[in-house]
């Protein structure tokens, strides 16, 4: 079976050894860190300090492919979107104008316009390795540990648990539909034009969303029967204690949401401007 669209990837590696909590609080830090500031120094260095983390984990892209392409695309036509319906709100924000390239009507391309959406296409590369590889590296029952221990309800807590204890189980069975309906002749591969693998993908996905239902009342169920949610707390199974690498990954963290709030000062605003 191949890698789970989203989900842990059990690979031996530095980051899969630390505690949920440390790298809970890494991704909170660095997406904290990136909605408070704007500056271009602070969302290139967190990139690549997410860039190195992603290195240092052994989860390779192939293993979140999809996911990867899908913010991709996103932010692509973000981007675009931000030029084509805002091309003057780089020059509106840092107060000056210098044209590189003449365009038809309005659609000027400024230096001013650039820097800006360089800023925002440095966000996503902040903040997307960062949270990724807390989901890739860390176990649904310690995930689920993880939020507890940072004051989540339990209850939310393992319900987040269990989606991502699902994700591959979908996979699995949208896989095993899909080869059977195309044993019934029904072609979902690329080999099919498009509009017949959209109409033939129908098939496949109404007998995965009954599927999934009927798992989710069974899953109920079981719960309910064994009085999950009586108690306001529980204990958890899996808790790995704080070491010393995981207190330094707090500390850290405490300080991509720091930095940034000093830099408004320095700044005066959100955004560091070099055109000043």
């Amino acid at each position: 079976m191949s890698s789970p669209v989203l989900g842990y990837v059990d690979r031996a590696g530095p980051l899969h050894r630390l505690s949920g909590v440390s790298k809970l609080a890494l991704a909170l830090g660095v997406v904290i860190g990136a909605m408070i500031g704007f500056d271009v120094r602070y969302l290139a260095a967190v990139s690549l300090l997410s860039l190195v983390l992603w290195s240092l984990s052994r989860v390779r892209v192939r293993d979140l492919a999809v996911v990867l392409w899908l913010v991709a695309i996103f932010a692509t036509l973000n981007n675009i979107g931000i030029f084509l319906f805002a091309p003057g709100y780089g020059t509106e924000l840092f107060g000056t104008r210098h044209v590189l390239l003449d365009g038809p009507w309005r659609w000027n391309v400024t230096a001013e316009q650039l820097f800006y959406q360089l800023a925002v296409s440095l966000k996503y590369l902040a903040v997307l390795p960062s949270v990724l590889l807390f989901v890739a590296t860390t176990r649904p029952p310690e995930f689920a540990s993880s939020l507890a221990r940072i004051g989540v309800p339990y209850r939310i807590a393992y319900a987040v648990s269990l989606a991502l204890r699902y994700i591959p189980d979908v996979q699995r069975e949208f896989r095993t539909i899909s080869q059977a309906q195309q044993a019934r002749g029904l072609d979902t591969s690329r080999a099919a034009s498009l509009t017949a693998r959209v109409r033939n993908l129908a098939s496949v996905l109404m007998p995965l969303l009954l599927g999934t239902f009927d798992r989710i009342e069974s899953v109920s169920a079981a719960m309910e029967l064994r009085g999950f949610g009586r108690g306001r707390r529980r204990t958890w199974l899996v808790r790995t204690p704080l070491r010393a690498p995981d207190l330094v990954l707090i500390a850290l963290a405490a300080v991509l949401v720091a930095l940034p709030i000093v830099l408004l000062g320095v700044n005066d605003g959100r955004f560091w401007n070099p055109f000043d």
